[in-house]
Protein backbone atom coordinates (compact mmCIF):
# COMPACT_ATOMS: atom_id res chain seq x y z
CA UNK A 1 0.00 0.00 0.00
CA UNK A 2 1.20 3.53 -0.75
CA UNK A 3 1.02 5.70 2.36
CA UNK A 4 1.78 9.33 3.19
CA UNK A 5 2.57 10.31 6.79
CA UNK A 6 2.04 14.00 7.55
CA UNK A 7 4.18 15.07 10.47
CA UNK A 8 7.60 13.54 11.17
CA UNK A 9 7.80 14.00 14.93
CA UNK A 10 7.63 11.14 17.42
CA UNK A 11 4.43 9.48 16.21
CA UNK A 12 5.11 10.16 12.54
CA UNK A 13 8.67 8.85 12.56
CA UNK A 14 7.77 5.64 14.41
CA UNK A 15 4.69 5.11 12.24
CA UNK A 16 6.65 5.66 9.03
CA UNK A 17 9.40 3.21 9.89
CA UNK A 18 7.10 0.51 11.21
CA UNK A 19 4.66 0.69 8.27
CA UNK A 20 7.58 0.37 5.86
CA UNK A 21 8.78 -2.67 7.79
CA UNK A 22 5.31 -4.16 7.30
CA UNK A 23 5.86 -3.88 3.55
CA UNK A 24 4.21 -0.57 2.68
CA UNK A 25 5.80 2.24 0.67
CA UNK A 26 5.76 5.36 2.84
CA UNK A 27 6.29 9.04 2.01
CA UNK A 28 6.83 11.35 4.98
CA UNK A 29 5.80 15.00 4.91
CA UNK A 30 6.95 17.81 7.19
CA UNK A 31 7.30 21.59 7.00
CA UNK A 32 10.64 21.27 8.81
CA UNK A 33 13.22 20.74 6.06
CA UNK A 34 15.75 19.40 8.58
CA UNK A 35 13.44 16.49 9.42
CA UNK A 36 12.85 15.83 5.73
CA UNK A 37 16.58 15.76 5.11
CA UNK A 38 17.19 13.40 8.03
CA UNK A 39 14.73 10.83 6.65
CA UNK A 40 16.19 11.09 3.16
CA UNK A 41 19.64 10.52 4.67
CA UNK A 42 18.33 7.36 6.35
CA UNK A 43 18.26 8.89 9.84
CA UNK A 44 15.44 9.04 12.39
CA UNK A 45 14.07 12.40 13.51
CA UNK A 46 13.85 11.24 17.16
CA UNK A 47 15.79 9.29 19.76
CA UNK A 48 13.92 6.03 20.30
CA UNK A 49 14.96 2.41 20.67
CA UNK A 50 15.26 0.55 17.33
CA UNK A 51 13.75 3.29 15.15
CA UNK A 52 17.14 4.52 13.87
CA UNK A 53 17.99 1.07 12.57
CA UNK A 54 14.56 0.66 11.00
CA UNK A 55 14.66 4.02 9.21
CA UNK A 56 18.16 3.34 7.87
CA UNK A 57 17.20 -0.11 6.59
CA UNK A 58 13.92 0.96 5.02
CA UNK A 59 15.48 3.99 3.36
CA UNK A 60 18.26 1.82 1.93
CA UNK A 61 15.61 -0.56 0.60
CA UNK A 62 13.77 2.31 -1.08
CA UNK A 63 10.62 1.86 0.99
CA UNK A 64 10.59 5.34 2.56
CA UNK A 65 11.25 8.91 1.48
CA UNK A 66 10.35 12.37 2.71
CA UNK A 67 9.29 15.68 1.20
CA UNK A 68 7.99 19.10 2.17
CA UNK A 69 5.49 18.92 -0.72
CA UNK A 70 2.29 17.58 0.84
CA UNK A 71 0.30 17.74 -2.39
CA UNK A 72 2.78 15.55 -4.26
CA UNK A 73 2.86 12.98 -1.44
CA UNK A 74 -0.93 12.79 -1.18
CA UNK A 75 -1.34 12.53 -4.96
CA UNK A 76 0.81 9.40 -5.17
CA UNK A 77 -0.61 7.58 -2.13
CA UNK A 78 -3.85 5.83 -1.21
CA UNK A 79 -3.83 6.47 2.53
CA UNK A 80 -2.70 9.55 4.47
CA UNK A 81 -1.97 9.54 8.20
CA UNK A 82 -2.21 12.83 10.11
CA UNK A 83 0.49 12.61 12.78
CA UNK A 84 1.04 16.29 13.60
CA UNK A 85 1.35 17.54 17.15
CA UNK A 86 -1.55 18.85 19.23
CA UNK A 87 0.07 20.85 22.05
CA UNK A 88 -1.84 22.34 24.96
CA UNK A 89 -3.23 25.87 24.80
CA UNK A 90 -2.90 28.24 27.74
CA UNK A 91 -6.36 27.12 28.87
CA UNK A 92 -5.47 23.41 28.76
CA UNK A 93 -7.38 22.46 25.61
CA UNK A 94 -5.59 20.99 22.61
CA UNK A 95 -4.29 23.25 19.86
CA UNK A 96 -5.46 21.44 16.72
CA UNK A 97 -4.52 24.18 14.26
CA UNK A 98 -1.94 21.92 12.60
CA UNK A 99 -4.50 19.11 12.25
CA UNK A 100 -6.88 21.38 10.34
CA UNK A 101 -3.99 22.65 8.24
CA UNK A 102 -3.41 19.03 7.21
CA UNK A 103 -7.11 18.80 6.30
CA UNK A 104 -6.71 21.82 4.03
CA UNK A 105 -3.64 20.28 2.37
CA UNK A 106 -5.40 16.97 1.80
CA UNK A 107 -8.51 18.67 0.46
CA UNK A 108 -6.52 20.74 -2.00
CA UNK A 109 -4.63 17.67 -3.21
CA UNK A 110 -7.79 15.58 -3.63
CA UNK A 111 -9.41 18.22 -5.83
CA UNK A 112 -7.48 16.86 -8.81
CA UNK A 113 -7.38 13.21 -7.73
CA UNK A 114 -9.80 10.65 -9.16
CA UNK A 115 -9.20 7.64 -6.91
CA UNK A 116 -10.70 7.05 -3.45
CA UNK A 117 -8.50 8.33 -0.60
CA UNK A 118 -8.51 7.33 3.07
CA UNK A 119 -7.30 9.67 5.79
CA UNK A 120 -6.47 8.47 9.32
CA UNK A 121 -6.24 10.97 12.17
CA UNK A 122 -3.54 9.57 14.42
CA UNK A 123 -3.06 12.82 16.35
CA UNK A 124 -4.79 13.13 19.73
CA UNK A 125 -7.85 15.31 19.14
CA UNK A 126 -11.07 16.30 20.87
CA UNK A 127 -14.47 14.86 19.94
CA UNK A 128 -15.86 16.77 16.98
CA UNK A 129 -12.51 17.11 15.24
CA UNK A 130 -13.19 14.33 12.74
CA UNK A 131 -16.46 16.03 11.70
CA UNK A 132 -14.78 19.40 11.12
CA UNK A 133 -11.78 17.74 9.43
CA UNK A 134 -14.14 15.99 7.01
CA UNK A 135 -15.96 19.26 6.29
CA UNK A 136 -12.68 21.03 5.47
CA UNK A 137 -11.54 18.25 3.13
CA UNK A 138 -14.92 18.34 1.38
CA UNK A 139 -14.86 22.14 1.09
CA UNK A 140 -11.33 22.25 -0.33
CA UNK A 141 -11.68 19.27 -2.65
CA UNK A 142 -15.25 19.61 -3.86
CA UNK A 143 -15.54 15.86 -3.21
CA UNK A 144 -18.18 14.01 -1.20
CA UNK A 145 -17.20 12.14 1.99
CA UNK A 146 -18.01 8.47 1.70
CA UNK A 147 -18.00 8.58 -2.09
CA UNK A 148 -14.54 9.98 -2.79
CA UNK A 149 -12.78 9.93 0.57
CA UNK A 150 -13.11 8.77 4.17
CA UNK A 151 -11.71 10.15 7.40
CA UNK A 152 -11.00 7.55 10.09
CA UNK A 153 -10.25 8.39 13.72
CA UNK A 154 -7.35 6.05 14.50
CA UNK A 155 -5.59 7.06 17.76
CA UNK A 156 -2.09 5.79 18.45
CA UNK A 157 -1.02 4.04 21.66
CA UNK A 158 2.74 4.59 21.53
CA UNK A 159 4.73 5.13 24.72
CA UNK A 160 7.96 7.03 24.37
CA UNK A 161 10.87 4.69 25.00
CA UNK A 162 8.99 1.67 23.64
CA UNK A 163 7.25 3.11 20.59
CA UNK A 164 8.41 0.50 18.08
CA UNK A 165 7.43 -2.40 20.33
CA UNK A 166 4.08 -0.73 21.03
CA UNK A 167 3.40 -0.23 17.31
CA UNK A 168 3.79 -3.92 16.57
CA UNK A 169 2.11 -5.06 19.81
CA UNK A 170 -0.59 -2.50 20.64
CA UNK A 171 -3.29 -3.26 23.21
CA UNK A 172 -5.86 -2.61 20.48
CA UNK A 173 -6.44 -0.95 17.13
CA UNK A 174 -9.29 1.58 17.31
CA UNK A 175 -11.06 2.69 14.12
CA UNK A 176 -13.83 5.27 14.20
CA UNK A 177 -15.53 5.73 10.83
CA UNK A 178 -18.92 5.19 9.18
CA UNK A 179 -17.49 4.41 5.73
CA UNK A 180 -16.75 0.76 4.95
CA UNK A 181 -14.06 1.61 2.41
CA UNK A 182 -12.16 3.66 4.98
CA UNK A 183 -12.35 0.90 7.57
CA UNK A 184 -11.21 -1.71 5.04
CA UNK A 185 -8.23 0.45 4.02
CA UNK A 186 -7.05 0.82 7.61
CA UNK A 187 -7.51 -2.87 8.36
CA UNK A 188 -5.38 -3.61 5.32
CA UNK A 189 -2.79 -1.11 6.49
CA UNK A 190 -2.38 -2.88 9.84
CA UNK A 191 -2.56 -6.41 8.50
CA UNK A 192 0.12 -8.48 10.23
CA UNK A 193 -0.28 -6.78 13.60
CA UNK A 194 -1.76 -9.15 16.17
CA UNK A 195 -4.17 -6.97 18.10
CA UNK A 196 -7.95 -6.78 18.55
CA UNK A 197 -9.61 -4.26 16.23
CA UNK A 198 -12.42 -2.10 17.62
CA UNK A 199 -14.64 -0.56 14.96
CA UNK A 200 -16.44 2.04 17.01
CA UNK A 201 -18.19 5.41 16.99
CA UNK A 202 -16.05 8.32 15.89
CA UNK A 203 -16.55 10.10 19.21
CA UNK A 204 -15.39 7.03 21.14
CA UNK A 205 -12.27 6.76 18.99
CA UNK A 206 -11.52 10.46 19.54
CA UNK A 207 -12.10 10.25 23.31
CA UNK A 208 -10.25 7.00 24.11
CA UNK A 209 -6.77 8.56 24.19
CA UNK A 210 -7.91 11.24 26.66
CA UNK A 211 -9.37 8.62 28.94
CA UNK A 212 -6.41 6.24 28.61
CA UNK A 213 -3.79 8.87 29.39
CA UNK A 214 -5.82 10.52 32.14
CA UNK A 215 -6.22 7.10 33.80
CA UNK A 216 -2.50 6.41 33.44
CA UNK A 217 -1.79 9.80 35.04
CA UNK A 218 -4.22 8.96 37.83
CA UNK A 219 -2.48 5.63 38.52
CA UNK A 220 0.93 7.30 38.91
CA UNK A 221 -0.40 9.88 41.38
CA UNK A 222 -2.48 7.35 43.28
CA UNK A 223 0.56 5.15 43.91
CA UNK A 224 2.63 8.16 44.97
CA UNK A 225 -0.03 9.28 47.43
CA UNK A 226 -0.02 5.77 48.91
CA UNK A 227 3.77 6.00 49.07
CA UNK A 228 3.70 9.30 50.97
CA UNK A 229 1.24 7.87 53.52
CA UNK A 230 3.38 4.77 53.94
CA UNK A 231 6.47 6.91 54.46
CA UNK A 232 4.97 8.49 57.60
CA UNK A 233 3.88 5.08 58.94
CA UNK A 234 7.20 3.34 58.26
CA UNK A 235 5.41 0.92 55.93
CA UNK A 236 7.24 -0.48 52.89
CA UNK A 237 5.26 1.11 50.04
CA UNK A 238 6.89 -0.99 47.34
CA UNK A 239 6.02 -4.23 49.13
CA UNK A 240 2.48 -2.95 49.67
CA UNK A 241 2.06 -2.14 45.97
CA UNK A 242 3.56 -5.49 44.98
CA UNK A 243 0.73 -7.18 46.86
CA UNK A 244 -1.81 -4.69 45.50
CA UNK A 245 -0.77 -5.34 41.91
CA UNK A 246 -1.10 -9.11 42.33
CA UNK A 247 -4.87 -8.61 42.15
CA UNK A 248 -5.37 -8.69 38.37
CA UNK A 249 -9.14 -9.15 38.67
CA UNK A 250 -10.10 -5.91 40.41
CA UNK A 251 -7.05 -3.68 40.26
CA UNK A 252 -6.88 -3.88 36.46
CA UNK A 253 -3.13 -3.72 35.83
CA UNK A 254 0.21 -3.00 37.50
CA UNK A 255 1.15 -0.54 34.73
CA UNK A 256 2.26 2.82 36.18
CA UNK A 257 1.49 1.61 39.71
CA UNK A 258 4.88 1.95 41.38
CA UNK A 259 5.54 4.73 43.89
CA UNK A 260 8.39 6.91 42.73
CA UNK A 261 9.07 9.76 40.38
CA UNK A 262 6.31 12.12 39.23
CA UNK A 263 4.79 11.64 35.80
CA UNK A 264 5.86 13.88 32.93
CA UNK A 265 6.37 13.91 29.19
CA UNK A 266 4.29 15.31 26.37
CA UNK A 267 1.23 13.02 26.59
CA UNK A 268 -0.07 12.54 30.13
CA UNK A 269 0.02 16.23 31.21
CA UNK A 270 -1.39 17.43 27.88
CA UNK A 271 -4.25 14.95 27.65
CA UNK A 272 -5.13 15.30 31.33
CA UNK A 273 -5.39 19.08 30.85
CA UNK A 274 -7.54 18.54 27.78
CA UNK A 275 -9.93 16.20 29.64
CA UNK A 276 -10.25 18.76 32.47
CA UNK A 277 -10.96 21.45 29.89
CA UNK A 278 -13.67 19.29 28.32
CA UNK A 279 -15.32 18.82 31.71
CA UNK A 280 -15.01 22.51 32.60
CA UNK A 281 -16.40 23.64 29.26
CA UNK A 282 -19.43 21.42 29.89
CA UNK A 283 -19.89 22.43 33.56
CA UNK A 284 -19.05 18.96 34.88
CA UNK A 285 -17.37 18.75 38.30
CA UNK A 286 -14.39 16.34 38.32
CA UNK A 287 -12.61 16.82 41.68
CA UNK A 288 -10.43 13.69 41.41
CA UNK A 289 -9.19 14.55 37.92
CA UNK A 290 -8.65 18.16 39.01
CA UNK A 291 -6.54 16.93 41.94
CA UNK A 292 -4.19 14.71 39.89
CA UNK A 293 -1.92 17.56 38.77
CA UNK A 294 -1.79 19.00 42.30
CA UNK A 295 -0.73 15.61 43.62
CA UNK A 296 1.98 15.31 40.97
CA UNK A 297 3.31 18.76 41.83
CA UNK A 298 3.36 17.73 45.48
CA UNK A 299 5.53 14.78 44.44
CA UNK A 300 7.96 17.20 42.78
CA UNK A 301 8.00 19.34 45.92
CA UNK A 302 8.68 16.22 48.02
CA UNK A 303 11.59 15.32 45.74
CA UNK A 304 13.00 18.85 45.93
CA UNK A 305 12.79 18.83 49.73
CA UNK A 306 14.54 15.47 49.88
CA UNK A 307 17.42 16.86 47.80
CA UNK A 308 17.70 20.15 49.67
CA UNK A 309 17.52 18.43 53.08
CA UNK A 310 20.81 16.72 52.22
CA UNK A 311 22.43 20.16 52.59
CA UNK A 312 24.80 19.75 49.63
CA UNK A 313 25.46 22.24 46.81
CA UNK A 314 27.53 20.31 44.24
CA UNK A 315 25.14 17.79 42.71
CA UNK A 316 25.55 15.09 40.08
CA UNK A 317 22.13 14.97 38.45
CA UNK A 318 21.60 11.72 36.51
CA UNK A 319 18.70 11.73 34.04
CA UNK A 320 17.05 14.81 32.55
CA UNK A 321 14.41 13.44 30.17
CA UNK A 322 11.11 12.34 31.66
CA UNK A 323 11.88 8.70 30.85
CA UNK A 324 15.11 6.79 30.24
CA UNK A 325 15.79 6.04 26.57
CA UNK A 326 14.19 9.17 25.13
CA UNK A 327 15.36 12.77 24.67
CA UNK A 328 11.92 14.25 25.38
CA UNK A 329 12.30 17.04 27.94
CA UNK A 330 8.79 18.47 27.67
CA UNK A 331 7.12 18.54 31.11
CA UNK A 332 9.96 16.46 32.52
CA UNK A 333 9.91 16.60 36.34
CA UNK A 334 13.70 16.48 36.19
CA UNK A 335 13.79 19.76 34.25
CA UNK A 336 11.54 21.32 36.88
CA UNK A 337 13.78 20.06 39.69
CA UNK A 338 16.96 21.26 38.00
CA UNK A 339 15.42 24.69 37.45
CA UNK A 340 14.50 24.98 41.13
CA UNK A 341 17.84 23.64 42.37
CA UNK A 342 19.71 26.22 40.30
CA UNK A 343 17.46 28.87 41.82
CA UNK A 344 18.51 27.62 45.26
CA UNK A 345 22.19 28.14 44.39
CA UNK A 346 23.12 24.53 43.66
CA UNK A 347 25.87 23.68 41.16
CA UNK A 348 24.80 20.85 38.87
CA UNK A 349 26.54 18.50 36.45
CA UNK A 350 23.81 16.74 34.42
CA UNK A 351 24.18 13.44 32.61
CA UNK A 352 21.62 11.88 30.25
CA UNK A 353 22.97 9.73 27.43
CA UNK A 354 19.86 10.33 25.29
CA UNK A 355 19.94 14.13 25.55
CA UNK A 356 22.32 15.81 23.11
CA UNK A 357 21.58 19.53 23.07
CA UNK A 358 22.61 20.05 19.45
CA UNK A 359 20.13 17.35 18.36
CA UNK A 360 17.10 18.82 20.13
CA UNK A 361 14.53 20.29 17.75
CA UNK A 362 11.11 21.92 17.68
CA UNK A 363 9.05 22.25 20.83
CA UNK A 364 11.45 19.97 22.71
CA UNK A 365 14.28 22.50 22.26
CA UNK A 366 11.94 25.45 22.89
CA UNK A 367 10.78 23.92 26.16
CA UNK A 368 14.21 23.31 27.63
CA UNK A 369 15.48 26.71 26.45
CA UNK A 370 12.57 28.40 28.22
CA UNK A 371 13.17 26.54 31.48
CA UNK A 372 16.94 25.95 31.40
CA UNK A 373 18.49 28.52 29.05
CA UNK A 374 22.04 27.44 29.99
CA UNK A 375 21.43 23.69 29.95
CA UNK A 376 24.11 23.07 27.31
CA UNK A 377 26.76 24.21 29.80
CA UNK A 378 25.44 21.86 32.49
CA UNK A 379 25.32 18.67 30.40
CA UNK A 380 28.29 16.30 30.57
CA UNK A 381 29.04 13.34 28.31
CA UNK A 382 29.84 10.63 30.88
CA UNK A 383 28.64 9.54 34.29
CA UNK A 384 32.22 9.86 35.53
CA UNK A 385 32.29 13.57 34.63
CA UNK A 386 29.04 14.13 36.51
CA UNK A 387 30.36 12.36 39.62
CA UNK A 388 33.78 14.00 39.62
CA UNK A 389 33.25 16.75 42.24
CA UNK A 390 29.82 15.72 43.47
CA UNK A 391 28.78 16.06 47.11
CA UNK A 392 25.39 14.54 46.32
CA UNK A 393 24.11 12.21 43.59
CA UNK A 394 20.53 12.48 42.36
CA UNK A 395 19.15 9.65 40.19
CA UNK A 396 16.17 11.06 38.31
CA UNK A 397 15.33 8.36 35.76
CA UNK A 398 15.62 4.60 35.41
CA UNK A 399 18.64 4.29 33.10
CA UNK A 400 20.09 0.94 34.27
CA UNK A 401 23.64 2.34 34.03
CA UNK A 402 22.83 4.53 37.01
CA UNK A 403 22.61 1.47 39.27
CA UNK A 404 26.40 1.34 39.25
CA UNK A 405 26.94 4.70 40.97
CA UNK A 406 26.96 3.04 44.38
CA UNK A 407 30.16 1.27 43.38
CA UNK A 408 31.77 4.33 41.78
CA UNK A 409 31.34 6.96 44.48
CA UNK A 410 31.57 5.48 47.97
CA UNK A 411 30.62 7.82 50.78
CA UNK A 412 28.68 10.31 48.64
CA UNK A 413 24.97 10.38 49.56
CA UNK A 414 22.47 9.39 46.89
CA UNK A 415 18.90 10.55 46.39
CA UNK A 416 17.20 7.92 44.24
CA UNK A 417 14.02 9.41 42.78
CA UNK A 418 13.62 6.57 40.28
CA UNK A 419 13.82 3.73 42.79
CA UNK A 420 16.45 1.77 40.84
CA UNK A 421 19.10 1.20 43.51
CA UNK A 422 19.22 -2.49 44.53
CA UNK A 423 17.30 -3.26 47.74
CA UNK A 424 20.42 -4.63 49.44
CA UNK A 425 22.08 -1.23 48.97
CA UNK A 426 19.19 0.87 50.30
CA UNK A 427 21.26 2.01 53.27
CA UNK A 428 23.48 3.99 50.92
CA UNK A 429 20.60 5.75 49.16
CA UNK A 430 17.69 7.96 50.16
CA UNK A 431 14.55 7.27 48.18
CA UNK A 432 11.19 9.01 48.04
CA UNK A 433 9.71 5.85 49.59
Amino acid sequence: MDVSVLGLGYVGCVTMGCLAQLGHRVVGVDVNQHKVDLINEGKATIVEEAIGTIIAAQRAAGHISATADAAAAIAETDVSLACVGTPSTEKGSLDIEHVFHVAEQIGAALASKDTFHTVAIRSTVAPGTNKRFTEIVAEKSGKAPGDHFAVVSNPEFLREGSGVADFFNPPMIVLGCDTAAGLDALKGLYKGINAPIFETQVGVAEMIKYVNNSFHALKVSFANEVGRICKTLDVDARELMRVFCADRQLNVSPAYLQPGAPYGGSCLPKDLSALRALARDNYVSVPIIDAIRDSNEEQIRAALKLILDAGKKRIAFLGLSFKAGTDDLRNSPAVDLVEQLIGKGCQLAIHDESVVYSNLTGRNREYVNAHLPHVAKLLVYTIEEALEDAELIVIANSNPDYRSVLDRKHGVPIVDLAGITPPERDAAATRLF
